[in-house]
Formats: C-alpha cells, structure tokens, sequence
C-alpha cells in the first residue's frame, strides 16, 4: 500500500520561508514521479512542482519559479519544497503526490494516483 505522510507548513508573512516534506512507502521510489499540487481558495488546483524520474527534469509552475525549491532523497524517500519570498497569493493546501507510468511530469493534478493528507499554508500580507 502506498502512503504519503506530510510534515509541515503553517503561517507566515509575506517574504517568510517555509518548508514541507513528504515521506513515501510502499513504492519504488525511482519508477515514480514526484511532487507537489496546490489548492487556492476558490480556484483550480495547481501542479507547483514535480521531479520526473524519467527525464530527470525538475518542473515548476511559472509562479512559483525562483522562489520554490523541490529536492528529494531517494535513500529515504521523501521529498521536500522549500518555499522563499512567500506570497499571500501562495495561501492554500498543499499535498505532495506521486504516479508512476508517465514521462515527465504531469500537467494536470488529476494525472497524480496517490497524494498525502494535505498541509495547510497560510501566507498573511
């Protein structure tokens, strides 16, 4: 069974940095692509970033570019987005997913089979 346990997030001020992590388990870990999605208040949900195992691409969404890290430790299965220069407009839930079978990354978050609980980012201005 594949689990994605979440740590992180929280509330800060526009320019702060916070810091999310994801442990994996019941998957090989290089078949998988994985990432983070993001859901605004009232808006659609978004793929922030991903890291393809099968290109060895690194993708962000334009928003985000320069300001989100993603990283991973394959030893340990868990991948992280570390967050600068933060936005109100970054507010949302965040999940870390993963999928296996695709090239690349996906696009749509739809794509991603499996995703964690869920980590709550709230950015005040």
């Amino acid at each position: 069974e594949i689990q994605l346990v979440e740590s992180g997030g929280g509330l800060v001020q526009a320019g702060g940095s916070l810091r999310l992590s994801c442990a994996g388990s019941g998957f090989d870990f290089d078949d998988y692509a994985v990432g983070w999605l993001r859901q605004a208040p009232g808006k659609e949900s978004e793929v922030v970033s991903c890291i393809s195992r099968s290109d060895r691409n690194t993708y962000y969404l334009d928003s985000v570019k320069g300001r989100f890290i993603v990283s991973s430790d394959n030893a340990k299965k868990t991948w992280h987005l570390q967050m600068n220069s933060l936005k109100p407009e970054d507010t949302g839930v965040y999940y870390c997913a993963t999928v296996s079978g695709i090239f690349g990354c996906p696009s749509l978050t739809s794509a991603f089979a499996y995703r964690g609980q869920g980590a709550q980012v709230t950015v005040s201005s």
